[in-house]
């Protein structure tokens, strides 16, 4: 099995069980660099999938509770050199791990290298958000060499032509964005969100999550009734932010 395949499989095993699949996201290193493993482990064990952010100065699609980790976590010194040394160092983690970064860190490390890093630590597969599909090839092929995955995402505002040639193109699953907006909203889940998760779904062999504005079971319950999956982001770090637990919060979620 290829590493990317792992995230399929995880996804449609929690499915199989009669659950809709929790994604948590993480920036890595925050809120404390010292309890990364740890706090990495605990919602492992809540997460069929984990979601790992990779702190940047300018994350443009996220809201502000995300800006704000990233940040505390950058002033701190974490960067990918240290995120990798740190999952090489704890081994195994229970649930499949995903990195969500912004391209230039990637840039900057090296595509073909990154690759290599990510596959020995564990990684499966990368979300970027500001790369579009027309400038992905150099980085899909380099990840791929490795067994990695590039997870794309679509939209309300995607076409259905893009839409359909995003989801062929995706692995491990389709990242479906609920809102044409940042993440971090308390506006709740829009109107018209079955009806496009539905489309996506019909559109997709992959499991298909839902991404952007889940804080409640309720969220995740409605999501599930038409995707495999709900990523979880802003509120699971407004948890850490007030040193609560995360694992009691996403056990919540599960209803």
């Amino acid at each position: 099995m290829q590493a990317h395949e792992r995230l399929t499989a995880a996804i449609r095993a929690a499915n199989k069980n009669g659950r809709t699949a929790l994604v948590p996201f993480i920036t890595a290193g925050y809120p404390e660099p010292a309890d990364f493993i740890d706090t990495l482990r605990a919602i492992a064990a809540f997460g069929d999938v984990v979601e790992l952010g990779i702190p940047f100065s300018d994350p443009m699609a996220d809201g502000m509770t995300i800006q704000r980790s990233s940040f505390i976590a950058l002033q701190k010194g974490v960067n990918l050199k240290w995120i990798f040394e740190q999952l090489d160092a704890a081994g195994e983690i229970e649930a499949p791990l995903v990195m969500m970064s912004y391209l230039n860190p990637l840039l900057a490390f090296g595509y073909e290298k990154l690759a290599r890093r990510a596959a020995s630590a564990g990684v499966c597969g990368f979300i970027v958000p500001d790369l579009p599909f027309e400038e992905s090839a150099d980085l899909r092929v380099a990840l791929e060499a490795e067994g990695l995955g590039l997870i794309q995402l679509v939209t309300p505002a995607t076409p259905d032509e893009r839409l359909s040639m995003l989801a062929k193109a995706s692995r491990g699953f389709v990242y479906a964005v609920t809102i044409t907006g940042i993440t971090g909203g308390d506006a709740g889940l829009p109107s018209g969100l079955a009806a496009y998760l539905d489309k996506v779904a019909a559109m997709s062999e992959l499991p298909v999550c839902a991404g952007f504005g889940i804080r409640a079971a309720a969220d995740v319950a409605n999501v599930g009734k038409h995707a495999a999956g709900a990523i979880v982001g802003s509120a699971l770090v407004e948890v850490l932010e007030k040193n609560a637990d995360p694992a009691a919060y996403l056990e919540s979620l599960r209803g």
